[in-house]
C-alpha cells in the first residue's frame, strides 16, 4: 500500500498506516518498525515523537517484508529475535517457543515457594529459551537453578541468554528427570500440554511441535513429570506445573493421586487456572 501519491511510504506515520492496511496490530507494526530503525522495543514514543520525519529509503522494503511474514503468522519475536519476559530481555529464535505473558505467573508463584529458603536449589524441566529458569536466578541470585531440555539446540538459545544476561545457571541435555539431583527444593517445569490434533495448532505452527505437543490429552509429559518429581524432591520440596487452559482439574488429581499435598492451582492475566503444584513430604 503507498500513500495517496503514489510513493512508498517515507515515514512512520505512513508506513504504520500501510501495515495497518495489511492487516496487522498496531503494536506488532511499531515493534517491527522500531527493529528496522535500529531502535529499542522500548522507544514506542520515540514513533510519536517523530512520526513524520523523514526516514531513509532503505526502511519501507525491510519494514514491509517484516509486516508480510508477520501477516503469514510469525511471531513478532522471532521477526526481531527477542522477547522481554520477568524483566529480561531475552533472544529467541524458531529453535523455542516464544516466553509467555501468562508463564510469568508461574515464575511469580516459583519465587514464593522459594521465600525462607536459603540457596535453595531449583529445576527447570523443558527450559526451552531459559526464561524460568533465568527469572528466578536473577530474582534469587543465591539460588543453585538447573535448566534442563532434551533440545539441544533449545539448550544452545538458553545458554547464550545466560551469558547475555550475566546470570550463572547450569545447563544438561536430558529428557525431564534423568539424571536430576534428589535435594531439590523447587521443580518448575512449563511443558508441552496441547493434545495431537488440537486446532489451535495451527495458529503456532512456525512454533517447534515438539515443544508443544504431549500426547492425545495434552499430559503425557505432565504425567511423567508427576510420577518421577518425588525422588528429586527434598522434604518439604514443591512441584509446579504450567498447563492448558482446561487442564487444571487433570493435573491436580494427576498430584494428588501421586501423594502431592496442599494441591492448589494458580491464574494467569486472564484469571484463567494456567498452574498447578504441590508439596511433597515423605512423611504424611
Amino acid at each position: 500500500m503507498k500513500p495517496e501519491d503514489g510513493q512508498p511510504p517515507s515515514n512512520a506515520a505512513q508506513m504504520l498506516a500501510a501495515a495497518a492496511a495489511l492487516g496487522v496490530e498496531r503494536l506488532d507494526a511499531q515493534l517491527l518498525l522500531l527493529h528496522v530503525l535500529g531502535r529499542r522495543s522500548i522507544e514506542r514514543a520515540w514513533l510519536l515523537a517523530h512520526d513524520t520525519d523523514a526516514l531513509a529509503d532503505a526502511v519501507w522494503p525491510a519494514f514491509a517484508r517484516l509486516c508480510a511474514r508477520r501477516v503469514a503468522g510469525e511471531p513478532v519475536a522471532y521477526l526481531v529475535g527477542e522477547k522481554e519476559f520477568h524483566g529480561l530481555g531475552l533472544r529467541v529464535d524458531a529453535r523455542v517457543l516464544v516466553p509467555r505473558p501468562d508463564t510469568e505467573t508461574l515464575v511469580e508463584w516459583a519465587l514464593h515457594c522459594l521465600l525462607g529458603r536459603t540457596a535453595p536449589t531449583v529445576l527447570d524441566l523443558g527450559t526451552g529459551s531459559g526464561a524460568i529458569a533465568l527469572a528466578v536466578r536473577h530474582a534469587r541470585p543465591d539460588a543453585q537453578v538447573t535448566a534442563v531440555d532434551r533440545s539441544a539446540d533449545a539448550l544452545a538459545v538458553a545458554r547464550a541468554n545466560a551469558q547475555q544476561l550475566g546470570l550463572t545457571v547450569r545447563f544438561a541435555e536430558a529428557d525431564w528427570l534423568e539424571g536430576a539431583r534428589t535435594d531439590l527444593d523447587l521443580i518448575v517445569s512449563n511443558p508441552p500440554y496441547v493434545a495431537a490434533g488440537d486446532p489451535h495448532l495451527a495458529a503456532l505452527r512456525h512454533e517447534p511441535l515438539g515443544a508443544l505437543v504431549s500426547g492425545k490429552d495434552g499430559l503425557d509429559d505432565i504425567r511423567r513429570i508427576v510420577e518421577a518429581a518425588p525422588v528429586h524432591l527434598r522434604e518439604g520440596g514443591w512441584l509446579l506445573l504450567e498447563h492448558g487452559y482446561d487442564q487444571a482439574p487433570a493435573v491436580r488429581a494427576l498430584l494428588a493421586r501421586r501423594g502431592f499435598l496442599e494441591v492448589q492451582s494458580r491464574d494467569d492475566l486472564a484469571g484463567i487456572a494456567r498452574c498447578s503444584g504441590g508439596i511433597w513430604r515423605a512423611v504424611k
